[in-house]
């Protein structure tokens, strides 16, 4: 007698297997850095194995970024079908990325001058930190004079070699811009005459989500070695000496992403529970890697699948927003600056702080979805308001995990704005988005 073959077993989801990298990573960090921390196989273990390993995994993905998110945006503009629902869904995304940008660099602002962290910062630490970080502070400040300001920063946006944009991050708006023209160039033309073209272009992204999806297969082992290196090089000492202001900046954080997002989402007619929980590989691989940009794929597997957005949505506000609505950027710029007055005694008017408001939403948009990618600007405001930019030698040492969970926040940020822009547009499949995205 025959008997019927055991079903195969489950695999387990991609996101619980990052969770566990993450996990055993912080782990295994900790328990280096407090039993060997300056021991020899802890360095030759994250500059042989750790770091390589970490740095081709970003690489691998930087490496598809260009043509994932030229595709994208292109056949995102081209699903559209006209130039109206581009201005529609253009609109929207402009809208809601400045309101909320607006609203978590409000929430980081007040709770910086409510609990003043700068003001009880240990000078004797201070100086100590300063001094170790001098040569990475000047730059990160001499970076400033080669950023492109005013009406320069309005033209850098517009290309003049499109190869030249795709080969620097920090041009990558310009490469954006260049993309979005190209597709509104498809969406006017004779349909017939592009067919062929417009099969290419998804033809393109769909082999960069191929070829990336195998590159996230090694994503739970990534993320043990960035966990790993971080516990281990810097434990949790630094993080407790600078509590404050590391407090205020993930107080405010987590307030926007739970409160903000939560009430924006509900007004859509979203299931906020539902949200949090559809995007939680996605959360997990922002907070690993650092980066909006490295980001993006699982971003648009995430909407699609698990929040059931139109790709036609999801493709656009997506694209767009790992540079341009980066709201935990914002947000992390506007308590930095506010934390190094307080720590240098630099009252700054109400004008003033109004200002920083200002130029932080701005540079919440024109800042590259790159680890670190802030400090720069960071840098700039604080010489627009009169604080000494080489303050910000005092937070390098916690910059890494703040990024890490700023990043979390712009990444969350992009998919609930996907979600609230979705609202009322049609599937692919006929049906209207979900209004309650389910975990996927």
């Amino acid at each position: 007698m025959s008997h019927s073959a055991a079903p195969g077993r489950r695999k387990l989801p991609l996101h619980w297997k990052m969770a566990i990298g993450f996990g055993a990573g912080l782990a295994a960090g900790l328990v280096a850095y407090l039993t060997s921390a300056d021991a020899a196989w802890v360095d030759a273990f994250t500059r042989y194995v750790t770091t390589p390993f970490s740095s081709i995994f970003l690489n691998l993905i930087f490496m598809l970024i260009v043509p994932l998110l030229f595709s994208a945006l292109v056949a995102g503009i081209a699903e559209m079908g006209d130039v109206r629902a581009l201005g529609r869904i253009g609109w929207r995304t402009l809208a809601y990325t400045v309101v909320l940008s607006a609203l978590a660099v409000l929430i980081g602002l007040l709770m910086v001058n409510w609990l003043q962290p700068g003001a009880g910062v240990d000078r004797a630490l201070a100086d100590s930190l300063i001094a170790q970080n001098t040569e990475r502070t000047q730059q990160i400040v001499s970076s400033v004079d080669e950023t492109p300001r005013g009406m320069d920063m309005l033209l850098s946006i517009v290309p003049d070699n499109v190869i030249s944009a795709a080969s620097d991050n920090a041009s990558i708006l310009a490469l954006m811009f260049f993309a979005v023209m190209f597709g509104v160039g498809l969406v006017l033309s004779d349909p017939q005459k592009t067919a062929s073209l417009k099969r290419v272009i998804d033809g393109v992204f769909e082999v960069s989500m191929t070829l990336i999806n195998l590159v996230i297969r090694l994503a739970p082992y990534a993320v043990f070695c960035f966990m790993f290196n971080l516990a281990a090089v810097f434990g949790f000492e630094l993080l407790l000496r600078l509590g404050a202001y590391v407090g205020v900046v993930v107080g405010a954080l987590a307030l926007h992403m739970f409160v903000s997002y939560s009430v924006a989402l509900r007004l859509a007619g979203y299931s906020p529970l539902a949200f949090f929980r559809g995007i939680q590989e996605a959360a997990v691989m922002a907070f690993s890697t650092a980066s909006s940009n490295a980001t993006l794929p699982t971003a648009l597997r995430v909407a699609e699948d698990n929040l059931r957005l139109p790709t036609k949505v999801s493709r656009f506000v997506l694209t767009v927003g790992a540079t341009a609505n980066q709201n935990g950027t914002a947000l992390f710029e506007g308590v930095t600056v506010l934390f190094l007055a307080q720590f240098f005694g630099v009252d700054l008017t109400l004008g003033q702080q109004l200002m920083v408001m200002l130029v932080c939403i701005l540079g919440g948009i024109g800042t590259a979805g790159v680890p670190s990618g802030s400090l720069p600007v960071v840098a700039l405001i604080c010489a627009m308001v009169g604080v000494n930019p080489i303050g910000i030698g005092l937070i390098l040492g916690v910059n890494h995990f703040l990024d890490m969970c700023r990043t979390t926040l712009n990444v969350t940020g992009d998919l609930a704005l996907a979600a609230i822009v979705a609202r009322g547009e049609v599937r692919e499949d006929g049906q209207a988005a979900a209004p309650e995205p389910g975990a996927g």
